[in-house]
């Protein structure tokens, strides 16, 4: 009996040490690498856009200088989080939610079928980019960035960005810029070390203190759930302790920033799980790493948070949140 307790002691302190290296070790992560070069590329991050319109996105996203396939499919994931069939209050509609007066002047027949639907995505992607392009090419005498002010005139029109002489100075054009700039970083496949997050030692801080909690399917911590999550409630409560809000689920979370490769990764990114691994939409499982090819997660009914292996066939991807990324996330996808 004696042997068996100081076995399951060596087994506990053990364990426990092997948590307070990791948390130790993002720190020092985070210290040594603060000043590493960020990711940002023209070229898609894997998976984020759905399939059926990733080609879509990354022909059009090219088709002029101020916008990039990243930047199309921020503002479609914006828009619609490429829903075909999205209606607003205001009339918008579809993947692209174009409103009917700009639609009439603005969609293009983007498949060559002899018709312009907005309902289409092989019409309404098109004419979002060439729409993108269009204002550009008013604004494009104007100092600064050029992407800035089209995404400016977009917002507030190409009169205000040429009569400020840049983006004006409304809060809510301000606003939407960085927005979709941020989040353009979410859709990009970074060509360089993504900078670590300064919070991630304090979300493993916090998921570490919840293993053995059993699972709640919908649960994200609150007393009257008895301090049970899911997997995207733990994820979601881990960042909110130190700060940073992310959305309620899964692959929204996946938008929060962005996207290391799987040799790249570091304690404090989320990890993502799907039976589609070219659809983010389709993400149904998050955790946090922690490093060694372990995260932790809440797995599913019956279980308890612990920690689990990633390398698994239905591994998607990573997202390294960042505090900017979490913001520019929209709240009606």
């Amino acid at each position: 009996m004696r042997k068996a307790w100081i076995v399951a002691s060596v087994a506990i302190s053990s364990a426990l040490a092997f948590v307070m290296l990791l948390v130790i070790g993002v720190y020092l992560v985070a210290g040594n690498l603060v000043n590493g070069v960020s990711g940002g590329a023209k070229a898609l991050a894997k998976g984020s856009v759905p399939a059926a319109y990733a080609s879509l996105v990354a022909k059009w996203g090219n088709l002029c200088p101020a916008i990039s396939p990243a930047l199309l499919a921020a503002q479609l994931y914006q828009e619609s989080g490429f829903n075909p069939r999205a209606q607003s209050h205001a009339a918008a509609q579809g993947i692209a939610q174009f409103i009917p007066g700009t639609w009439a002047t603005h969609g293009i027949d983007g498949d060559g079928d002899g018709d312009r639907d907005v309902w289409d995505p092989k019409d309404a992607i098109p004419s979002a980019a060439s729409y993108d392009c269009e204002l550009a090419s008013y604004v494009k005498k104007v100092g600064g960035n050029l992407t800035e002010n089209m995404l400016a005139a977009y917002n507030a029109g190409a009169y205000a960005v040429i009569k400020y002489g840049g983006v004006p100075p409304y809060s809510e054009t301000q606003n939407y810029v960085k927005r979709i700039t941020t989040l353009s970083e979410s859709f990009a496949a970074p060509v360089g070390r993504v900078d670590p997050s300064r919070q991630a030692a304090g979300a493993i801080e916090y998921a570490q203190k919840k293993l053995g909690t059993l699972y709640l399917w919908g649960g994200t911590g609150t007393p009257e759930q008895g301090g049970r999550f899911d997997c995207s409630g733990l994820t979601q409560a881990a960042y909110k302790s130190v700060g940073i809000t992310l959305p309620r689920v899964a692959n929204d979370q996946y938008n929060a920033g962005p996207h290391p490769s799987r040799d790249e990764l570091l304690p404090g990114d989320l990890v993502f799980f799907s039976d589609d691994l070219t659809n983010s939409r389709a993400i149904r499982h998050v955790g946090i790493y922690v490093g060694g090819g372990y995260m932790i997660d809440a797995p599913r009914t019956g279980a308890v948070i612990r920690f689990d292996p990633i390398d698994t066939p239905d591994y998607f991807g990573a997202t390294r949140v960042t505090e900017d990324g979490a913001k520019a996330l929209p709240t009606t996808v």
